[in-house]
């Protein structure tokens, strides 16, 4: 009898983790934490019950997987001449890529509510303010910022607005890069000296300008939202391609709705 070696082994077991981290993420973007059920994901994922809990203990170590999961994302940015810019760019490009990654969605969301008590939702908030400070501390050292700025106060604020845009985005069906796109642009002038301020691109679409070109010729290259296939596929029911939505709509509840940074 012909067996699987060990590389095979450890690499399906990689591949099933992952469906099932971004099966969670849709059920929970979807749900949130409370209404969210395993029962939903492993069939979302298409992998066993048994599959889902050789990776994960329960339900809330599943959601702390998928908020550690968008914690260990490298932030994306590209080099500008001034780090301003690159300020801009962070939340700019984030909201831009917020579109196509479903594990940046769902774990936004499980960190914006106030379920599931023992979850560590400091991690994202902490890692987002720490990348805004070190940006806003070159650009002090550089010269690019007003003499009254303190980096932490400015990456704070940001990143607390950034959050708090995207609820009300999504609540009053708001185009959230219209909403950053206005924050920057009505709070980069108090911070940057004047000669800065007037160059910087704060206008819509910046994310998507930095990652693709100003003619955004190219389709976007973010982490894509199709589940990534399952290990342990099952005749009797076939694989997920596309992202899809639990069989049964998600009782309603008042909860926070869909994520934004963090």
């Amino acid at each position: 009898m012909r067996t699987e070696r060990p590389q095979a082994k450890q690499d399906r077991a990689v591949r099933t983790r992952q469906a099932i981290l971004e099966a969670a993420a849709v059920v929970f973007e979807d749900c949130g934490y409370d209404a969210a059920k395993l029962a939903d994901i492993v069939r979302l994922a298409n992998v066993t019950k048994g599959a889902l809990y050789f990776h994960f203990d329960s339900k809330e170590d599943l959601a702390q997987a998928v908020i550690d999961a968008q914690v260990a994302m490298e932030p994306v940015y590209l080099p500008q001449e001034f780090r301003v810019q690159e300020f801009v760019d962070v939340g700019m490009i984030f909201s831009h890529r917020l579109r196509h990654d479903v594990l940046m969605r769902g774990s936004a969301r499980l960190t914006l509510e106030n379920t599931g008590r023992d979850l560590d939702r400091a991690a994202p908030y902490q890692g987002w303010i720490d990348l805004h400070t070190a940006l806003m501390t070159e650009a002090k050292a550089r010269g690019e910022l007003l003499a009254h700025v303190n980096p932490a106060d400015p990456a704070r604020l940001v990143v607390g607005s950034f959050a708090g845009l995207n609820v009300m985005s999504h609540t009053l069906g708001l185009d959230l890069d219209l909403e950053v796109s206005a924050l920057y642009t009505s709070v980069m002038p108090s911070l940057v000296i004047p000669a800065l301020a007037v160059r910087l691109d704060t206008a819509p679409g910046r994310g998507a300008r930095a990652l693709h070109g100003p003619q955004e010729a190219r389709q976007c290259e973010c982490a894509g939202t199709r589940l990534s296939a399952p290990a342990e596929p099952r005749a009797t029911e076939p694989r997920a391609t596309e992202p899809c939505r639990p069989a049964e709509p998600c009782p309603a509840e008042p909860g926070v709705p869909r994520p934004g940074m963090p």
